[in-house]
């Protein structure tokens, strides 16, 4: 008994801890993502307080962290400056409905269809921008700080890295990244270090958040503006949230449940911009942050909230006096660990396209959105894999006096119904054509036409068409065109 209970202690000891890492690693990076947006840095910490624990309690993947995302962040800033923030909170509203339809409707299993060279695109990419948003803590004003700050900030930098890394190696009874931040905190106040803290980007410091229908007049003219931007953001949520969904279950071997992930995904967005919030979904950095401290349960994405909240209320005088350069240091470490390096000792030995759309999606995930990444590196995908098995469309032929017999190897599809129409020679065949499909498929509209269109110039030679050996599925799309499937094409 006493065993049992020391157990869940230690379990629940590991679950808050690493939510208490996942908050701190998550005040800067919100505070950024609200400037960017255009909003009071508040308008971020609410919605991540309420994202986090919507996801957290209602959500299908346990130890994965939520809060204001940057890639939302980037598009809300248009509809900011051109509209007021009131329209803001209309759209992530409107964001959060779209969200919930579309795990109403199931879809997912969607995230299904993405291809493993797209998730190590993705993956990359993200890598890429986590680390790469640090650097804007070492500017000012556009240029590189002055040398004495700079340099203080990149020893500061590297105590909480080394300490991060090398500390796993000791003992795991703290999470390494919470660490390292005291580590690099305590240095700072030790030495006296005059450096830049969290509250130099901003005060965190307010009130709990109140209910608030946004001051938009509801006309359908507002719903023009919001809507464009509603469909976007939550397209860019769901895909960032559901690629991270499938990233973890990928490291702790578990699974996820998209569609319950989706549905409180929205419904947090929705809650979170009744109540003065931006919009929000998974975040990968706080999330792999979170997995090395030792969360796995929802304990710890509830503790993240919960302290995020508290930082808000009471501890903000704290919380900004953390050196900035601590959490810089801990989110260069997850940038390091968050990119597949793997990928790259292994681009010569995948095939080509799969190179191609990694790199792809890696880019444009990095000059663009995650969501236009994704898409991009799909389409690519699909048309190799269109091209590839259009390509293994094979007809044999078998001819007496009287008839000529088609066999008919492979898949016929929009990609090989014209490769298709050309193996045939209706003017010079026999009276009699059978075309035989017991190792083929048909697919789709293109292949029932190119079928049809063949018929059609035997039947001008005033010869017959036969189609036999069809599968079951394959039967019922051929009959429904009014082919006669076994028998003479009439």
């Amino acid at each position: 008994m006493s065993e049992n209970n020391s157990v869940s202690w230690g379990v629940v000891q590991r679950e808050v801890l690493a939510g208490l890492t996942s908050a701190l690693s998550l005040v800067p990076e919100v505070v950024g993502f609200a400037l960017v947006a255009h909003v009071n840095p508040l308008t971020g910490l609410y919605a991540a307080f309420i994202i986090c624990l919507a996801a957290a309690i209602l959500g299908g993947r346990p130890g994965m962290i939520s809060g204001a995302a940057g890639s939302m962040a980037v598009v809300s800033a248009g509809l900011v400056m051109q509209h007021g923030v009131e329209y803001l909170f209309a759209t992530i509203v409107l964001t959060g409905i779209l969200q919930m339809a579309f795990a109403w409707f199931r879809l997912g299993k969607l995230i299904r269809m993405v291809p493993h060279s797209v998730m190590l695109g993705f993956v990359n990419g993200l890598a890429i921008i986590i680390g790469s948003a640090q650097l804007q803590h070492l500017h000012e004003g556009g240029h590189w700080l002055p040398t004495a700050p700079l340099l203080t900030m990149l020893g500061l930098i590297a105590v909480t890295a080394l300490v991060t890394v090398l500390l796993p190696k000791l003992t795991k009874a703290i999470p390494s990244a919470l660490a390292g931040i005291l580590a690099a905190t305590a240095v700072a106040f030790a030495l006296h270090v005059h450096t830049r803290t969290v509250g130099d980007l901003a005060s965190i410091h307010g009130s709990l958040p109140s209910f608030h229908i946004p001051a938009v007049p509801y006309t359908f003219a507002t719903l023009k503006i919001c809507l464009p931007y509603a469909l976007v953001l939550a397209t860019i949520g769901l895909v960032e949230t559901l690629l991270t969904l499938n990233l973890i279950d990928e490291i702790t071997e578990t699974g996820g449940r998209p569609n319950r992930e989706s549905m409180s995904q929205g419904f947090g967005n929705a809650v979170g911009a009744l109540f003065g919030g931006m919009g929000g979904c998974a975040m990968i950095g706080q999330s792999i942050i979170n997995l090395n401290a030792g969360g796995r349960k929802r304990w710890s994405g509830i503790a993240a909230g919960l302290f995020l909240l508290s930082f808000i209320l009471w501890g903000s005088h704290w919380i900004e006096r953390i050196p900035l350069a601590a959490l810089v240091g801990v989110m260069f470490v997850v940038s390091f660990e968050t990119f597949n390096w793997k990928s790259l000792t292994t681009l010569r030995k995948v095939p080509g396209h799969d190179t191609l759309v990694m790199i792809v999606v890696t880019l444009v995930t990095v000059l663009t959105n995650l969501a236009v990444a994704v898409v991009a590196g799909i389409v690519i995908s699909a048309l190799v894999f269109a091209w590839d098995h259009a390509k293994d469309l094979e007809i044999t032929t078998e001819e007496n006096e009287d008839r000529k017999v088609y066999y008919l190897d492979g898949t016929l599809f929009f990609a090989s119904a014209t490769q298709f129409t050309r193996m045939f020679a209706p003017k010079t065949d026999p009276q009699r054509v059978v075309l035989v499909f017991e190792n083929a498929r048909v697919m789709d509209a293109s292949a029932l036409e190119a079928i049809d269109g063949v018929a059609r110039k035997y039947r001008a030679e005033g010869k017959s068409f036969e189609l036999v050996g069809l599968s079951e599925h394959c039967d019922r799309i051929v009959r429904r065109k009014g082919l006669q499937v076994g028998s003479q094409y009439v």
